[in-house]
């Protein structure tokens, strides 16, 4: 299995995130939970390029596609639009799981 695959697997088996978890580790956990506010919260937080693309990704599930845009700038990626929200939680989760041990 795969660390992208443990992850998902983690989400629909426990209710809580590992503590010692990442803060954006944490902040896909609870987006993928459904836990909006608690992604929001967390992501808001990050000062990194990584941590305004969880934030970017996190407007566009709540539809604020303007916000979005200026946080993909800051993450330095581009601004998504029609690309599945399902697949850029999950690539944005490879990424940042491919920095874990």
């Amino acid at each position: 299995m795969n660390k992208l695959e443990e992850f998902v697997s983690h989400v629909s088996k426990e209710e809580n995130p590992q503590s010692d978890w990442p803060e954006l580790i944490k902040s896909l956990w609870w987006a993928r939970k459904g836990d909006w506010n608690m992604a929001h919260n967390i992501a808001q937080d990050v000062d990194s390029s990584d941590g305004s693309w969880v934030h970017a990704y996190l407007h566009r599930v709540e539809g604020d596609l303007g916000n979005a845009a200026y946080w993909y700038r800051r993450a330095g990626k581009p601004i998504k639009t029609d690309e599945c929200l399902d697949g850029e939680w999950n690539e944005i989760s490879k990424s940042i799981l491919s920095f874990q041990n």
